[in-house]
């Protein structure tokens, strides 16, 4: 199992992710003889999982059944251990494609935090490029390691524990690009620059705060860095679902009910019958036409329903579309 080369069967000593729906799902390493507990049951490690194709459906011990899927840079973001903030795959997708990252580009990042972009950068510049991320933290430089050999990685990217800010990459003129998350990036300008090919490249710094984003750029333009943008990405989802409404009480109709035409279960002929009762009296706000018909009664036209429904629109707030 590998986060950048996809395997089909699961194997002992994989990480795995237990599918329970969209908003419910977690990772688990795969190992011989062990049991994962889920609110459907109990999985056992080495008849459910193991020799298992991802993607299976498994059923747990009370009857339920969850999917295992393959693990990928995306839903390891919604899925690891939070040992910092971390990006997610809205703004990873922006900083892989304004960094013009590819396979076989060569990244530098600060800092590593909970591995969140790291995995996305690596699946990016696999097979033939590297990532060189440098982390501040002891514990956390330590921890991205181990999950980095774990997931299959460890040849794509090299952690440094140090002070980006003081001792820089590590590296010179050998990076494409260079991305910055720590709490002064404009402390490291100058380092990333000498991480850069001496021909040039491209930067990326993330900050939450517009002042540290001020700082950052005037750090830029003085190491001789051009074509500075600064972008915000607002991510809008929407929930689309089906939902009933009533036709509103307008008032009584002017017509009896029994009036050739009108049908009291057509919704249709309701609303028409009510355009025409508002029509025959003075509105304030506009005087509805209306035809007399053969009885000398006044029938409303197609205009005079139409006005009237955006009348009603207008007047009570109501937003009411019908085809008459």
């Amino acid at each position: 199992m590998s986060f950048v080369e996809y395997g089909d069967t699961i194997k002992d000593g994989d990480t795995a992710i237990v599918f329970l729906g969209h908003e419910s799902m977690f990772p688990v390493k795969v190992q011989h003889g062990g049991v994962t507990q889920t609110k459907y049951g109990v999985i056992r490690h080495s008849t459910d999982l193991i020799g298992k194709k991802y993607g299976s459906k498994v059923t747990c011990s009370k009857g339920g059944w969850v999917f295992i899927l393959h693990p990928t840079p995306e839903l390891w973001t919604v899925n690891l251990p939070h040992r910092t903030q971390i990006l997610y795959s809205t703004d990873i997708s922006v900083i892989t494609m304004m960094l013009e990252l590819k396979p076989g580009s060569i990244v530098c990042e600060s800092g590593t935090g909970s591995g969140s972009l790291s995995h996305a950068l690596i699946r990016t510049v696999a097979p033939t490029g590297h990532l060189y991320t440098v982390e501040f933290h002891q514990q956390r430089a330590e921890k991205a390691k181990e999950e980095f050999r774990e997931h299959g990685v460890e040849h794509l990217v090299t952690v440094t524990n140090q002070d980006v800010c003081k001792n820089g990459f590590g590296v010179s003129d050998i990076a494409d690009a260079v991305f910055l998350d720590i709490p002064s990036p404009w402390e490291a300008i100058g380092h990333a620059k000498s991480a850069l090919k001496a021909e040039g490249g491209r930067i990326c710094s993330f900050s939450p705060c517009i002042e540290q984003v001020q700082r950052t750029c005037l750090a830029m333009e003085e190491n001789g860095f051009t074509e500075i943008n600064t972008l915000e990405i607002l991510l809008r989802v929407y929930n689309v679902r089906t939902i009933s409404l009533q036709i509103p009480d307008l008032g009584k109709a002017a017509e009896d009910n029994s009036s050739p035409g009108f049908d009291s279960s057509n919704p249709s002929t309701q609303v028409l019958a009510m355009a025409s009762t508002t029509a025959g009296s003075a509105h304030p706000l506009c005087s509805m036409p209306s035809k007399p018909a053969v009885d000398g009664t006044l029938q409303p036209t197609r205009q005079t329903a139409m006005t009237q429904v955006r009348l009603v629109k207008h007047s009570r707030g109501l937003l009411l579309f019908t085809v008459l």
